[in-house]
């Protein structure tokens, strides 16, 4: 005789039913190639990190004597206890007046092909004392003011002295800038994401996965790729598709006419922290930045659900800061003959 058991029956035997297994979303690790885990400090031969250099570039980055009216400095723009940035569409600078572009984080900035939006700058050291000689960020009349107002403080005297041991004269803007510099190459947050690069299976939830997923075979890694997840090349904004924008990008520093609308790619590292977006801060979501740049760039169109996906994954770009490191240090005091700026 054949007997059948229903399930029902296999209960009232104290059997219980085997629960059904979930498949766990798998990540093909062939293709992370395109991308790195980020290094710990980024180096620069041209200027060696110590531990002097970058305590001063520590107190320089958080000093508002760097602007003509003391009320700005590179931590009011690039907020190290926010992720690097403001959270304004474009920064404002000394006296309330507004940037023309959207400040971007500073936190692995050093690991890019280049600085600023339009790439004007080489490196951080460059990218350091550019804001200060601008009139509408800092408002520093030239270098030599500068140099007056940093040479009238006895305790900024001795830390140029004790960073670059080796000069004659150590207190020059250049080293202000390697100062500065020094300090933000190991502004560095290392993420679940570089966890999971390294073989962390469990870093990243299924979720994040699936996104990861979609991140790739969307073709989001055309531009997001290596180990900031973008900021190592230039791209057309409106690739495929015109984007509304009277920015020339980085025509602005070449003035090359092939050069019209192409801008750095951002990073997406802490791209969940740092809205809102592109270069002039116009799109506050970034489900909204994600689709856009499906459709401009890549000529696809991402559904509601494939998009919060992908948002998803760049979730797990959010690093760790190390938050002893950018404490804010205590500021030498003004000499007697300190110029106390223009109020």
């Amino acid at each position: 005789m054949k007997i059948t058991t229903s399930i029902p029956s296999l209960l009232l035997l104290g059997l219980a039913a085997v629960p059904a297994v979930q498949a766990q979303t798998e990540v093909n690790r062939a293709m992370l190639g395109m991308f790195q885990p980020i290094m710990e400090v980024a180096e620069n031969p041209a200027n060696p990190i110590t531990d002097a250099k970058v305590d001063l570039g520590r107190m320089l980055y958080y000093d508002t004597r760097l602007s003509k009216n003391r009320t700005v400095s590179c931590n009011t723009c690039h907020d190290l206890a926010s992720f690097g940035d403001d959270g304004l569409a474009t920064s404002k600078g000394i006296d309330g007046q507004i940037g023309g572009r959207s400040a971007p984080t500073v936190y692995n900035a050093a690991i890019h092909i280049a600085q600023f939006w339009d790439g004007r700058a080489a490196d951080v050291e460059a990218q350091a004392v550019g804001p200060v000689l601008n009139p509408i960020e800092m408002g520093m009349p030239d270098e030599q003011y500068v140099l007056r107002v940093l040479k009238s403080i006895p305790g900024y005297v001795e830390a140029f002295a004790k960073a670059f041991p080796e000069e004659t004269e150590p207190l020059t803007y250049a080293n202000v800038g390697k100062a500065i510099g020094a300090f933000e190459r190991k502004l560095m947050t290392p993420s679940r994401f570089d966890d999971f690069l390294k073989g962390d299976e469990k870093a990243l939830t299924d979720a994040e996965k699936h996104g990861l997923n979609l991140f790739v075979t969307t073709g989001c890694t055309v531009c997001h790729n290596g180990m900031g997840v973008g900021g190592h090349l230039y791209q057309k904004l409106g690739l495929v598709k015109e984007w509304p924008t009277k920015d020339l990008g980085r025509y602005e520093a070449t003035k090359n006419e092939a050069d019209k609308y192409f801008f750095k790619v951002p990073s997406l590292r802490n791209i969940t922290e740092t809205g809102p977006y592109l270069h002039d801060g116009s799109i506050a979501s970034l489900e909204e930045m994600t689709a856009k740049m499906a459709e401009y760039q890549l000529g696809r169109t991402l559904s509601e659900e494939d998009t919060k996906a992908i948002v998803t994954f760049l979730g797990s770009l959010k690093g760790r800061i190390d938050e002893e490191y950018i404490k804010k240090p205590e500021l030498p005091a003004d000499g007697p003959d300190t110029p106390k700026g223009d109020s």
